[in-house]
């Protein structure tokens, strides 16, 4: 016979797994009502605490951990600064960790913070390899210890985590038009890796766009890359020796967009009057390159405010819902009349 799981007691007592594990584990940041459920529904199953788990929530550190995708990505930086900012006006220290878009790295200083017994954390997942829906072991025993945890940017879709993420829809939406009013009508997309729930719910909202405005969706303009640098500049030359020859490209963040950027630089691409160019990421090097380029951008100080607010909710003992903020598009001189359109 199985052993009866934390998952069980909580879908017995109908609240997440989080919160059953918090009141398990003897956190003292869950609601009376949540305790009386979970503490029956265990008791009604002959559910048996792990005493090391319990061991882990003991003491309280006013320390917090963020652990982000990668720390050269400028637009993670801002919104590590958002968090820190936060996090100290409230009296608490942040750990900042870099997984590099690596799940054994993320894992890594996953486990160093469970050590260290900090209060909370706010991660942004990496996932396992290309499979999003299952979570690392060292996830799942995150959950298990209780350990109060919100999710920022990115989710994982099997995990009842609370979330701060970002839609992306209506800005591509108006991005496109821009593009489409411009005479563009060969599009390409530069995006992310399949196993981060922001790639998947960009290319979804780029195509969602595209149809919106009367144009064709067509995979063979889309390049998956892994959100950095290099894989930028392997789309830059994908695009530049792309039979379709597209007009027009979207860039799925800062890095890529900086690496595709460069390699159009060296080959002498005028930006705007050769190719249009929308980046997502708001940063320093989109705003300084010339021209400046146009982005789909995310309010990071009110994300990194927000989630630092949902983790002391949870940590109080309280599931916040899911917050999605609304992105924005800014059209700049990167864009200009397709040269087909130009040329008429």
């Amino acid at each position: 016979m199985n052993a009866v799981t934390i998952k069980d007691v909580a879908l017995a007592a109908g609240v997440s797994s989080a919160t059953a594990s918090r009141v398990l584990s003897g956190h003292s940041a869950t609601s009376a009502e949540s305790r009386e459920k979970v503490e029956a529904a265990a008791k009604n199953l002959g559910f048996v605490p792990n005493a090391q788990a319990r061991s882990l929530r003991s003491t309280k550190t006013d320390t917090i951990a963020l652990l982000i995708s990668d720390v050269r990505n400028p637009y993670f930086s801002d919104l590590a600064h958002a968090v820190e900012q936060q996090a100290h006006e409230a009296g608490m220290m942040t750990f900042i960790g870099n997984a590099n878009e690596d799940t054994q790295q993320q894992d890594q200083f996953l486990a160093a913070m469970l050590s260290r017994r900090v209060d909370g954390l706010l991660v942004v997942p990496q996932g396992l390899d290309e499979d999003a829906d299952h979570p690392s072991e060292m996830m799942q025993r995150i959950i298990s210890s209780g350990t109060p945890m919100v999710f920022v940017d990115r989710t994982l879709p099997q995990l009842e985590i609370p979330s701060i993420s970002a839609s992306s829809a209506s800005a591509l939406d108006e991005a496109i038009g821009k593009i489409k009013a411009l005479g563009h009508r060969h599009i390409a997309f530069l995006g992310g890796p399949a196993h981060a729930s922001t790639a998947r719910e960009r290319h979804r909202a780029f195509d969602a766009a595209l149809v919106s405005n009367g144009l064709e969706t067509d995979q063979k303009l889309h390049f998956a890359g892994d959100f950095q640098a290099a894989s930028g500049a392997q789309g830059a030359r994908w695009l530049l020796a792309h039979e379709l020859r597209p007009t027009a490209v979207i860039i799925a963040d800062a890095p890529m967009a900086i690496g595709a950027l460069t390699v159009w630089r060296e080959a002498g691409i005028q930006v705007g009057p050769e190719l249009s160019v929308i980046a997502f990421d708001e940063v320093d090097a989109m705003l300084m390159h010339h021209p400046p380029i146009a982005t789909i951008s995310h309010d990071l100080r009110a994300m990194g405010r927000a989630a630092v607010t949902a983790l002391q909710s949870v940590m109080a003992g309280s599931e916040p819902e899911p917050q999605e903020f609304i992105s924005q598009f800014t059209a700049r001189a990167s864009l200009a009349q397709a040269p087909e359109a130009a040329g008429a």
